[in-house]
């Protein structure tokens, strides 16, 4: 039986000793890092890629903490989230274990021996892929348009907008993977935790067909290239140009976030009949406003169902505000943002289609 490699997370430093101890005792589990603190777990499953995480519940309730889940989901890493005194796993509605089924929650005073034993379990199955080895789509799946940047097919001059929040991580990898490597000029803005937006951007870089790279002021952004605004202390603001260019704005909060959906969309409406944006999940109301601008300005604006959202606060209050052209869930926002990328300039004020 091949070994077991694993990560140790969490700030209690006689559990971690504890656990430590225990399994470098097994033949069958090796100890690969010791850890007390998000950003620290995250840089050593990155470098280490280990089959499995042990991790504290104080850490994996942290908001970060979706970005950490999503890059495990990639490496196909399992984990194991220790539960505390009054954390009873699924029952308590902060945890993040009761809404995945892909967390598996062991009590924090378990015996090293039965931890062993459920790590076992766990990663049993082989591991999908590598880092090397995660596949990136080569083109764009059936049924959506390609657009090309290289003269080699005509192609409009449309750009896409994206804001999300929480639950945001999973929503951009599923609309980032439909894709092709050549999309239209992308501009996204995610709320996250600072210090978590390079790992973020490598994230959904490894991912997706696309290149996708941090947002840095005075860029210039054509076709097949995403720029990704998040965890950084500066708004992301379109300044016009062929090709595109960004400038970053740290003048303070807009609509309670730095970097804000809002602040992007807004700036986007001198241009906003060659645009196309959507909205995803998220807790709040960043973004409504500038979408709806955006709408009355004639662009294309798209926002996610309430059914696919984590949480149903960002897409709801656009909804709410007349903004939104097209509910859609999650699955169908990647090909529609594309689709309308192809398609002819629209009007403003065109109906709400619930798809």
């Amino acid at each position: 039986m091949s070994m077991i490699s694993l990560i140790i997370a969490t700030p209690d430093r006689s559990l971690r000793r504890r656990l430590a101890t225990e399994f470098r005792a097994s033949s069958e589990i090796e100890v690969v890092a010791e850890t007390d603190d998000l950003m620290t777990t995250y840089t050593e499953v990155e470098e280490r890629e280990p089959l499995a995480v042990v991790i504290a519940g104080r850490l994996a309730r942290l908001p970060e903490f979706e970005v950490m889940r999503a890059l495990f989901a990639a490496l196909d890493v399992r984990w194991l989230v220790i539960t505390e005194d009054l954390d009873q796993g699924g029952n308590a509605s902060a945890s993040p274990w009761g809404k995945h089924s892909d967390l598996f929650p062991v009590h924090h005073d378990i015996p090293g021996d039965q931890l062993a034993c459920t790590l076992r379990t766990v990663t049993r199955t082989a591991r999908r892929y590598g880092r090397s080895q995660v596949p990136r789509l080569a083109s764009a799946p059936h049924g959506t348009t390609t657009v090309m940047s290289d003269g080699g097919a005509k192609h409009s001059n449309r750009f896409i907008l994206i804001g999300a929040s929480t639950g945001g991580v999973d929503a951009l990898l599923n609309v980032l993977s439909s894709f092709p490597a050549d999309c239209p000029p992308t501009f996204i803005v995610q709320h996250t935790g600072g210090g978590f937006g390079d790992s973020l951007t490598r994230l959904l870089d490894r991912q997706c067909a696309a290149s996708v790279r941090p947002a840095r002021s005075g860029d210039l952004v054509g076709c097949g290239q995403v720029v990704l605004a998040a965890g950084c202390r500066a708004h992301m603001q379109l300044a016009g140009g062929r090709p595109m260019r960004i400038i970053l704005d740290a003048n303070g909060p807009i609509s309670g976030h730095m970097p804000s959906v809002d602040a992007l969309f807004q700036s986007a409406v001198p241009g906003a009949r060659r645009a196309v944006a959507a909205l995803l999940t998220g807790m709040g109301r960043d973004g409504a406003v500038g979408l709806k601008a955006l709408h009355e300005s004639g662009a294309v604006t798209i926002a996610q169902d309430e059914a696919t959202s984590t949480v149903y606060g960002m897409p709801r209050a656009a909804a709410e505000l007349g903004a939104v052209q097209r509910v859609l869930p999650l699955h169908k926002i990647g090909p529609a943002l594309l689709e309308a990328c192809a398609a002819a300039s629209s009007g403003p004020n065109q109906r709400v289609i619930q798809s």
